[in-house]
């Protein structure tokens, strides 16, 4: 008997891949116990986009959804994918910085750490090896597997040893792309398995359908591990369905001896949860099949697909996906996972919305030509190449330099950027990680009652400062402390006045009541907000009957957000009445996570500013009037 081990998505890649990561952590936590139970080599559930979404979009603090996971599934393994020296961002983190996250994950609750890199260069990887062995914790190498003129067999196999060298405990081949077929798999795990030696985890995305058939070619072949999602969040961008694999195993050699049973009652769950949200199911369709053509991943689709919505323009997703193949090529082959996939997919997406291919270069496609992110598996385009030098004015990196290395930002001045908005090592690092958004996610919950609830038996009591006041924000933080765990109730007090919120039909409480007669709640006390003047806009708005005809306008090729300046310190890219040269920068304008420079097509005179730094921009909204000069 070989017994194959399951590692389950659900918690991290399915939705990543289907539900475009906006599953919350109350989706999770009535069903973590019976999932600690079904026996799983382990649960991903962190790492990836999670943990920038959680700050993003759900208004969640990362750390705590590992803690809760970890609290209600504390037998099973946790496993996190991680981007060696990206850790979970999208661009290098220093050394320092990263053995601290990692550190602070595994004394947070993981013990899996899947660390792959975008380009296999084995550089990117080391720091985040050291760390993980130091700490304790599984470091299982990553190969990003990829088709192209560059990638072999022998290349793979070749970089996993390199993997092994830093110590692996476990090498895994990580079809993002769903571009593996099932004699390429047979192949590549003999080789592993004979060449390298280690355990063996194969992750396919099912995409074009290929995933199963994959699978069982590589258990044939000395696979020890698969990964599979629930059958709510299975098939299309995401996994197979792990109740797939465990009936096609079922009494023979490789038996998972998971209870099939109980994955059923868990699916029921998801199920409902894909039902309420109003999920659809992951299928796949002809685009599907063209994977096999444009090369994109899972993550990377949905997220393309969200992307271009924003746009509003969705209809021109088959130009952008015959686009990503042809600028892959000229920045040469990079796999397309993040954070190459965004890089690549946003510039593919410029070029096709402007209609000038590469007139718009986001800053991170420009260090990535230049060697910032590491080796590129083939030579940039010469033409690409000499535009980016042009642009930044800045040669390639020397290729014996590993970019990480060039990253000095110490935890010290992390610490002090952010200062008393943090609370403890975990809120430094995600400021470390997403300034901005961690930043402002810090602000919303400044004092807040989440780190104030103490445990009474089963009523939670939360000792509000003096000076505080209590407000909407703060009852809904309750309401969702409520939802998601066993407390019944919580007292808020304020002076004299206290307000109970209490579960429905908790413990000790009435029976609802019927939604045609509501109990009126005193509401507590809201402090008015204070009173701040408006910013002097940066120039009086010109009539539009009184600009000359000659003013040319700059506009927002995408929709996104306009910033005046490269960084928070530096000085304004423009002002009116500043002269500007042909392709000089204007402004940025962020869009799809990316920093997009604004240039000017001729020399030209600045005579009007439209926007201010921060304002959300459409497609074609005017930023400046500019004269040529």
């Amino acid at each position: 008997m070989r017994p194959i081990q399951i590692t389950d998505t659900t918690l991290r890649d399915g939705h990543q891949s289907l539900w475009a990561t906006r599953m919350e952590t109350s989706d999770m936590v009535p069903i973590l116990p019976k999932m600690d139970k079904v026996g799983y080599w382990a649960m991903e559930a962190w790492g990836g986009a999670t943990f920038d979404t959680c700050l993003r979009f759900l208004d969640e603090n990362p750390w705590e959804r590992l803690r809760t996971i970890k609290k209600h599934a504390p037998n099973t393994p946790l496993k996190m994918l991680t981007r060696g020296q990206n850790l979970v961002g999208y661009k290098h983190y220093s050394d320092e910085i990263v053995h601290r996250f990692t550190a602070a994950s595994y004394r947070n609750g993981l013990e899996v750490f899947r660390v792959f890199d975008a380009l296999n260069d084995i550089r990117n990887v080391k720091s985040s090896a050291e760390a993980i062995l130091e700490a304790g914790g599984h470091f299982q190498g990553t190969i990003s597997y990829t088709i192209s003129p560059v990638h072999t067999i022998d290349s793979f196999v070749e970089y996993a040893q390199q993997l092994k060298e830093l110590g692996a405990h476990s090498i895994c081949c990580k079809d993002m792309a769903g571009m593996m077929t099932p004699y390429v798999t047979e192949e590549l795990v003999t080789k592993l398995k004979k060449e390298v030696g280690l355990p063996v985890q194969l992750h396919c995305h099912y995409i074009g359908g290929m995933a199963p058939m994959n699978y069982l070619k590589g258990i044939e072949a000395g696979a020890d591990t698969i990964d599979t999602a629930v059958v709510a969040l299975a098939f299309g961008n995401s996994q197979p369905a792990g109740e797939t694999l465990v009936a096609a195993l079922r009494d023979t050699q490789y038996d998972t001896g998971l209870d099939f049973d109980k994955l059923i009652e868990i699916a029921e769950y998801w199920e409902g949860v894909r039902t309420a949200k109003g999920y659809k199911r992951g299928t796949t369709s002809l685009l599907s099949l063209e994977v096999y053509s444009h090369q994109v991943p899972g993550g990377m689709m949905s997220n393309l697909v969200s992307q271009l919505e924003i746009q509003n323009a969705s209809e021109r997703l088959p130009e952008v996906l015959k686009e990503i193949p042809k600028v892959r090529a000229e920045v040469g082959y990079p796999p397309l996972v993040t954070p190459m996939s965004q890089i690549v997919g946003t510039q593919s997406v410029l070029n096709v919305l402007t209609g000038k291919r590469w007139s718009i270069v986001p800053q991170e496609m420009r260090d990535y030509v230049l060697g910032y992110y590491g080796l590129p598996p083939a030579p940039i385009n010469e033409d690409v190449l000499a535009k980016v030098i042009k642009d930044s004015g800045k040669e390639p990196l020397d290729p014996s330099i590993a970019p990480g290395s060039l990253v000095t930002t110490t935890y010290a001045e992390v610490e002090e950027e952010i200062g008393d908005l943090a609370k403890s090592e975990e809120d430094v690092l995600m400021y470390a990680l997403f300034p901005n958004e961690a930043r402002a996610y810090l602000e919303r919950h400044h004092g807040d009652v989440e780190d104030k609830i103490f445990m009474t038996g089963d009523e939670a009591n939360v000792d509000r400062e003096d000076e505080e006041t209590m407000d909407v924000r703060h009852i809904e933080t309750l309401i969702k402390a409520l939802d998601s765990s066993g407390v019944a109730e919580v007292v808020i007090s304020e002076g004299d006045s206290q307000v109970a919120l209490r579960k429905a039909n908790a413990p000790g409480t009435a029976p609802a009541v019927p939604a045609a007669a509501p109990v009126a709640v005193p509401a507590p006390t809201v402090a008015p907000a204070p009173v701040v003047e408006a910013a002097p806009a940066p120039v009086t708005e010109v009539a539009a009957d009184e600009r000359p005809a000659n003013w040319i306008a700059v506009t927002a090729p995408m929709v996104g957000t306009f910033y005046d300046k490269p960084s928070p310190e530096s000085a304004p890219f423009v002002a009116v009445g500043d002269t500007v040269k042909a392709g000089d920068a204007v402004c940025i304008l962020e869009a799809m996570k990316l920093m997009s420079e604004i240039t000017v097509e001729e020399d030209s005179v600045v005579r009007e500013i439209l926007c201010e730094s921060g304002d959300a921009l459409g497609f074609g909204d005017v930023i400046m009037y500019v004269e040529p000069a």
